[in-house]
């Protein structure tokens, strides 16, 4: 494995070692497959299921953004959450 990928894969693990945005990720790869012909889902969404505020929501959506793990997206006044299908594919390759 080359450096860079290891190093996206560290920042994907350690973004995901949080409880809280593990809870987002999973929630929004839920959302996703549920909503799969809108191609992601609106933070509005997730932050009603999480029992933080949505400032601290937005933080973790930043981290999984730097980490790589998730896309947004403006859609009006919207922000539109969407999995890095490149970043669960290397996830998944580091399991198989």
């Amino acid at each position: 494995m080359k450096k860079e990928e290891i190093d996206q894969l560290s920042k994907a693990f350690k973004a995901l070692s949080n409880p809280n945005r593990l809870k987002l990720f999973l929630n929004l790869m839920k959302e996703t497959e549920m909503n799969v012909d809108e191609g992601g889902c609106f933070l509005a969404a997730l932050i009603k299921n999480l029992p933080v505020g949505a400032p601290t929501v937005s933080h973790h959506i930043k981290e999984l953004v730097h980490a790589g793990l998730i896309k947004t997206e403006r859609s009006g006044k919207q922000l539109v959450c969407t999995i890095n299908t490149a970043a669960l594919e290397r996830l998944s390759r580091v399991f198989d």
